[in-house]
């Protein structure tokens, strides 16, 4: 017996095709498909909810928030729901829905890389393999998913890895969760880490900052003069900075703005292991966050899920770091 799926629309290159001069733009036509297309019909009893269009990049976490609540309030009467999305901002969506949704039933991220109008398009399959993934039993309670490319991953591991080739979507370190085979879905593995954050507000005065060689500290400065709760900075390796920031490490501290130390690069923690000024020991015991792995993109989105449940700079802290991987 088929599982009933809703299929939510919030636009992205999936639903895009050329237009002349006017480069790739949102079009209209993709719900329609969705509701002829023959290959779905055999997999799931589909509905389409057309929610929004538009470029990923337009997308703000609110509106991911938004998102999050109405599929908790959709799927009550489904088997699971997919979520198209533009590629650009879907890991952040992902997430932040990851860690807000009360659901425990399947909630599946899709995409493509290519518009509906070019050769090689990857958007049905992506789909397809979306709507096999929701069906399937053993789907359920594994936290957002996301398919891509005939792969499953989870919203906290999974990254855009490359900007146009169609396995740009990778859990770099860890591998994906799964893969979508032509007979059946293949789970190789559990979820290494999981967590939620049930809020029904965020507090989006979270910056992110990247480590650059020679950075100075202006753009801390710039953090804390605007009234910013917490501070990511993605450090070299192992969480390490420059010392000729530390006197606004420091000053923003003082004013009791968590500062969260996560790494620049793809795989691997910060650990408290360079005792050196600036090194991450050095940092910890300044009172920095180490973020373990988890990247500045969803650091950030993690703490505006926390601010905005407990609203205390040291509840927080404390919330992170027991959560911490």
């Amino acid at each position: 017996m088929n599982k009933n799926i809703l299929i939510i629309l919030t636009g992205g290159t999936i639903s895009m095709k050329a237009k002349g001069s006017m480069g790739v733009v949102p079009s209209s036509e993709l719900a329609d498909l969705l509701r002829e297309f023959p290959q779905l019909a055999s997999v799931a009893n589909i509905d389409v909810f057309e929610y929004m269009n538009l470029p990923s990049p337009y997308i703000t976490p609110q509106m991911m928030l938004e998102l999050a609540r109405l599929i908790d309030l959709k799927i009550i009467d489904y088997d699971g729901v997919v979520i198209t999305h533009g590629t650009d901002t879907l890991e952040e969506s992902a997430y932040l829905c990851d860690l807000v949704l009360t659901t425990r039933k399947p909630v599946v991220f899709t995409a493509a890389m290519r518009s509906g109008s070019d050769i090689g398009l990857d958007g049905p399959r992506n789909i397809v393999g979306a709507v096999r993934v929701a069906s399937h039993h053993d789907s359920a309670d594994r936290g957002v998913l996301v398919v891509m490319n005939d792969e499953i991953h989870t919203a906290r591991d999974v990254v855009k890895s490359d900007t146009g080739k169609v396995d740009a979507f990778r859990s770099i370190g860890y591998g994906p969760l799964g893969s979508v085979d032509p007979d059946t879905i293949v789970y190789h593995r559990s979820a290494l880490y999981r967590e939620n954050v049930w809020t029904d507000r965020l507090d989006t005065n979270i910056d992110l900052i990247k480590a650059v060689a020679g950075m100075d500290g202006k753009y801390i400065l710039s953090s804390i003069d605007s009234g910013a709760r917490a501070i990511v900075i993605e450090a070299f390796g192992r969480g390490n900075l420059p010392r000729d920031i530390l006197p606004e490490i420091k000053q923003a501290l003082a004013q009791g703005i968590l500062v969260v130390i996560s790494s620049r690069t793809y795989t691997g923690r910060v650990l408290s292991e360079y005792g050196y000024e600036g090194g991450g020991k050095h940092l910890e015991d300044l009172g920095c966050i180490l973020a373990g792995d988890l990247k500045g993109v969803k650091v950030r989105l993690k703490l505006m899920a926390l601010f905005g449940k407990y609203n205390d700079p040291d509840l927080v802290k404390r919330f992170f770091l027991q959560s911490r991987n």
